[in-house]
């Protein structure tokens, strides 16, 4: 059978940058082993299939796929679905923001999307986490030897390396400067040989508090033993884990905080992720992602019965 897709970037204004997401907006009748190996043969970050169980009602169930397996929870095919069903008209815009909710495998989730002149302009999505805080991790010696950084690199004055659980383990490092961010590279042979693979730590999330560009807060960067030395991955998943960190500090007063935080440069696909937060000093945060995207391609697939 023939169907339709499309290929957006996400979190950005501008086209080739952010995070490339392929889209079936409508992927009834494909089966799981189809959906993998479109997934594959597209061979993107995440490929997401579309499905709504009920017409009667505008919810849609979402499938998302990596080249090699399928993924429960990831923030940008998200963007990436609302954006693309509001731009080919399988979901009508008809007022200044439009509610949906999307279902992926961990649960449901409450969208918006703001439209001018019926078109998406920006799609939002808000997410309940818990998340638990460890404060004792590697020494600094470790840290900034698997992260190919001098220790004096490493920020202590304002925030401090911890171990935040939440859909994985996350090991959370500040630096004091942008460039530090930009140049580290993962050592495999000095984490093996650290306590960090002893923390349970399945990635490691390291961020500036300062960034070149007027429109981002926070410039952040993952590294891990699964991801490639060069690499530098979309990073919306860590975002929970991210502002449940943010609010592990005393100086972080109750209330609502608005800031952005972008993932990669100029030459690297840069993306900007629009963070809300409602911090309450309690276990239960609640976070509300948003950004915009842009429209690359558009397609037929030929996917044969399997």
């Amino acid at each position: 059978m023939k169907y339709n897709y499309y290929i957006a970037d996400v979190f950005t204004k501008q086209i080739f940058n952010g995070a490339q997401i392929a889209v079936f907006p409508v992927a009834e009748g494909l089966n799981t082993q189809q959906m993998q190996l479109v997934a594959r043969e597209l061979n993107l970050t995440e490929t997401v299939f579309v499905f709504q169980p009920n017409k009667e009602n505008s919810m849609r169930v979402m499938r998302i796929f990596s080249p090699k397996y399928e993924i429960n929870f990831a923030g940008h095919p998200i963007i990436a679905t609302a954006f693309v069903l509001a731009s080919c008209g399988e979901i009508t815009l008809t007022e200044i923001i439009t509610p949906i909710v999307f279902e992926q495998n961990t649960g449901a989730f409450e969208i918006n999307i703001s439209a001018e002149n019926g078109q998406p302009t920006f799609v939002q999505f808000s997410r309940k986490v818990t998340s638990s805080i460890d404060r004792f991790t590697p020494l600094d010696e470790e840290l900034a030897s698997f992260l190919s950084l001098q220790v004096s690199e490493l920020d202590h004055n304002k925030y401090a390396p911890r171990l935040v659980f939440s859909d994985i383990p996350y090991l959370i490092i500040p630096v004091w400067k942008y460039e530090s961010v930009r140049n580290a590279k993962f050592n495999y042979d000095a984490w093996n040989q650290s306590s960090a693979p002893q923390t349970s730590a399945q990635e490691v999330l390291l961020f500036s508090p300062k960034t070149p560009f007027s429109d981002a807060d926070f410039n952040v960067r993952l590294f891990g033993s699964r991801i490639g030395i060069h690499d530098d991955p979309p990073v919306g998943s860590a975002m929970p884990a991210f502002a449940s960190y943010l609010c592990s500090f005393e100086f972080m007063q109750k209330g609502t905080y608005t800031f952005a935080v972008d993932r990669g440069d100029e030459n690297t696909r840069r993306s900007v992720l629009n963070l809300e937060m409602d911090h309450k000093g309690d276990d239960l945060l609640t976070i509300r992602v948003g950004g915009n995207a842009v429209m690359v391609a558009e397609g037929i697939m030929n996917i044969p019965d399997l």
